[in-house]
Formats: structure tokens, sequence, C-alpha cells
């Protein structure tokens, strides 16, 4: 058998409805399938996630949304406004 890639890792934990550790490593290593396993297998914040997930603006501020459901850890939220695009002013609409 093939090993996973990441986005396969979360759809094995989503068929399951559980966390699975040991693919944890490789979903950690995209950030669409670390947002969508934090909001669908966590549901809330996955520390180990968040480097990964501040990268990408977009799927920062669905993290806020969808998976914290509030504000976002420092780190992340000053990385999110300082980037300054569409989805800063969505944050921050969201956060008020």
């Amino acid at each position: 058998m093939k090993p996973y890639q990441p986005y396969q890792a979360y759809e094995k934990a989503l068929q399951l409805g559980e966390r699975i550790p040991k693919l944890e490593g490789i979903i950690l290593k995209d950030a669409f399938s670390s947002f969508y396993y934090a909001r669908h297998i966590i549901k809330g914040r996955w520390e180990l996630a968040e480097p990964i997930i501040s990268k990408d603006a977009h799927l920062s501020y669905l993290y806020a949304r969808y998976a914290i459901k509030g504000r976002l850890p420092d780190f992340m939220h000053n990385a999110l406004l300082l980037s300054n695009n569409e989805y800063t002013k969505k944050y921050v609409e969201f956060i008020k």
C-alpha cells in the first residue's frame, strides 16, 4: 500500500470520525488538510498545526472562524494583520 498523502490521511480520520495520531504527522505537512482536521476532527484549536496554517491568510481566517471560533493566537493574529489582504478585513470584522 502506498503511503498516505495529507488529504487522504485527513479523509481517513473523517471516515472513522476520530483522531488518528499516527497520521497526524502526515496531515501536518499540508495547511489545507491541517485546517480541515482541526475543524472536523479535533473540533477546535490544534496548536501543532498553527505554524503551517499561519502561512496562508485565507486558511488563518477560516481557522479563526470555524475551528477556534474566535481570535487567533497572538502570533497568527499578528501575521494575519500584517498580511493586509481581503482576509485581514474579514478577520477584523469577525473578531469585533
